[in-house]
């Protein structure tokens, strides 16, 4: 049974007959329960009442599908239009890579992914935005309620990376003060075409304070290990609990970028 408080906190009670009763009467319903002539529940020694926890019947219910989760957060992509943000969340939620030509984001859009940390169970809502500034308007608002943005550059193209300070500014400007932050040098897999050198990615991160990794959707290289990441990193500031290694989120990025990176092929 379930009844929605004056306080709007969720009651779910659950209301057993006990086997040494005799009456033949029985409550299917917290209203009935409630109208039995006393302005309070009415615990008849013939009955036996049970609080549900409602968290906990949840997980019962909606076991391994996409409504069983601990923790829920929103992580944003940002950059500008061509960096590879459609191409590193398809990459990442559906195991593809978009190669030719595809219809650029208009607005934002966004796919979830529950993934399983330390037995904890993070829904990752991951919005895709628009990098074109006719769109900018839009993305803003969504700025606010973010837990996570990712700002990509595309290391191919110089001036991607050069307008990574004016997204800084925007997002100093319209997010949340605490939101964590990390900065993707794209595409890695570039070879002779890259035109920004893994170093000033570093250094523009030092800079603002702000995570740092490079990858690849056409690879594949650390794509899953960004989001990784990015959800440890929340999953403590949500559970205030740190796992048993002690995890440090620029120790543990900057640890698995360095295995998990590939020589530049030649093409």
């Amino acid at each position: 049974m379930f009844n929605l408080a004056s306080n709007n906190e969720l009651k779910v009670i659950r209301v057993i007959k006990s086997s040494s009763s005799d009456t033949e009467d029985a409550y299917d319903s917290l209203d009935s329960v409630e109208g039995r002539g006393t302005k309070s529940l009415d615990f008849n020694v013939n009955y036996n009442y049970e609080l549900w926890d409602p968290y906990l019947m949840r997980k019962q219910l909606f076991k391994n599908s996409e409504f069983d989760f601990d923790i829920f957060v929103r992580i944003m992509l940002l950059g500008d239009s061509g960096v590879g943000k459609t191409c590193l969340l398809t990459k990442y939620r559906d195991g593809n890579f978009l190669s030719g030509n595809y219809i650029a984001t208009v607005g934002v859009d966004f796919k979830n992914k529950i993934v399983t940390i330390d037995q904890t169970r993070i829904k990752l809502q991951i919005w895709d935005t628009a990098g074109q500034e006719r769109f900018r308007s839009i993305t803003h608002a969504y700025y606010r309620d973010a837990h996570a943005l990712l700002l990509l550059y595309d290391v191919t193209n110089k001036t991607s990376f050069d307008n990574i300070r004016a997204w800084l500014g925007e997002i100093r400007e319209y997010a949340q003060g605490d939101v964590v932050i990390m900065l993707l040098g794209n595409k890695a897999d570039c070879g002779i075409q890259r035109a920004v050198r893994r170093e000033d990615g570093e250094r523009l991160s030092r800079e603002y304070n702000v995570f740092f990794m490079e990858t690849s959707a056409k690879s594949g290289q650390n794509v899953d290990l960004a989001f990784l990441t990015v959800a440890r990193e929340l999953k403590y500031r949500q559970t205030g609990e740190r796992d048993a290694n002690k995890f440090c989120v620029q120790e543990y990025s900057k640890e698995q970028s360095h295995k998990s990176q590939c020589p530049p092929c030649s093409s």
